[in-house]
Parts: C-alpha cells; sequence; structure tokens
C-alpha cells in the first residue's frame, strides 16, 4: 500500500497506514522500554492523602525521592527511596516536628528514609502496568502492591530517551507504625487509618 501523506507547516511527512503504525509502534515500544532507567526529579510528584477529621483530604508530597528501575520486554525490577523531611508540610514548625519526627509519625531522627523494593515489575497488556515487593516506613518492612499505565517511549528535546510512570496504591498506616489518634466529639477518628499513595514519574534511560 502507497505511502499516506499529512501536510503540517507546508512540508510534506509520510505516515505509515494505521494497522502499519500500531505495529511499529508497539515493537518499537517494547524494545526500548529494556534498560535502566531513572527519575528526572523535577518532572516526577509523589504524593500520599488521608482523610482529616472526618470531613475533609489532606494531601502532601516528598519532594526529594530517588527511583531506578531496569526494565526487560515484560518484566523488570525498581527501587526507590524519599527522604522522609523532604514532607510538604512546613507549617505551623511545631506540627510539621511532630509529624517528621515524633515516634507515632515518621521518627525521621532514627529513619531518615521511606524505601520501595521490587523484583517483580510487570508490563501488561496496552499500557498497564504492576509490582510487587517491600515498602519499609520506619524500620518496618511489609509487602506493598501498587499498580497503573506507562506512557510510550519518546525522545525529548535532547535526544534523552523517557517514558513515563503513574502508579497507585492504598496502605494503612498502622501496620507501620504510624499510629497516632485521637478521637473527635462524635467518636469517630481525627485522622483516617487508609493512606492512598499515589506516584507519577518521569523517567530518563541511562546509557
Amino acid at each position: 500500500m502507497d505511502p499516506v501523506y499529512a501536510y503540517a507547516w507546508h512540508m510534506v511527512v509520510p505516515v505509515e497506514p494505521p494497522a502499519m503504525r500500531s505495529v511499529v509502534q508497539m515493537s518499537d515500544t517494547a524494545e526500548r522500554l529494556s534498560g535502566t532507567f531513572v527519575a528526572d526529579p523535577t518532572h516526577s510528584t509523589f504524593q500520599f492523602s488521608v482523610k482529616h477529621m472526618g470531613i475533609g483530604i489532606f494531601r502532601g508530597t516528598f519532594d526529594s525521592v530517588d527511583v531506578t528501575t531496569t526494565l526487560g520486554e515484560s518484566i523488570g525490577r525498581l527501587h526507590g527511596s524519599a527522604r522522609v523531611e523532604s514532607i510538604s508540610i512546613k507549617n505551623p514548625i511545631a506540627f510539621r516536628e511532630h509529624i517528621v519526627n515524633g515516634a507515632d509519625f515518621f521518627d525521621a531522627r532514627n529513619h531518615p528514609e521511606i524505601t520501595f523494593s521490587s523484583s517483580d515489575v510487570r508490563l501488561g497488556d496496552g499500557a498497564s502496568l504492576s509490582m510487587s515487593g517491600n515498602l519499609t516506613i520506619k524500620g518496618v518492612t511489609k509487602p506493598f502492591r501498587a499498580a497503573g499505565s506507562h506512557s510510550a517511549v519518546i525522545q525529548d528535546l535532547v535526544g534523552q530517551t523517557r517514558t513515563a510512570v503513574q502508579l497507585t496504591a492504598t496502605i494503612d498506616r498502622r501496620d507501620w507504625g504510624l499510629t497516632w489518634q485521637a478521637q473527635l466529639s462524635n467518636g469517630g477518628d481525627a485522622l483516617g487509618n487508609r493512606v492512598d499513595l499515589s506516584a507519577y514519574v518521569e523517567l530518563i534511560r541511562q546509557p
């Protein structure tokens, strides 16, 4: 079949027919996802959210996070860490101190990092992605699963190979020793025990 031509900015660019184009893109993505990638921290977001006072949702982020992942055609490994002190809670100072260093919260003086390690990162059908491994908070390590999606592989403006992943998971904070709680006058919890985690990570392939 003759190529179909598209016009853009007065340039004639050959474009494969749809059937051929989908095959090329799928094969190319599988091939170029292989290798070692590291997170671009400027264009990555790591967020947690938890119910507050029974009525609202409190959201926070960690700004200092490292992620390295090694991917094959359908399975790979990932290791990540977050500095507790980079949490987005800044004020009031006493509140931040309790969250960062309190024994019933992160206790960062003794456990400065949160880490996650997985040797079971799976690329599923389409753009799906899942992983299972170990999550360590406050020195407590427990099994952990997350799921989401990955993007196509692209070349950025300076020729680096990039992809992106989006992952979500839910944990019970008490399982990792984050046990602070207070009761409201109506008998409800001041702070939810279920914590939703979200990661939006741009990854750059290493030479």
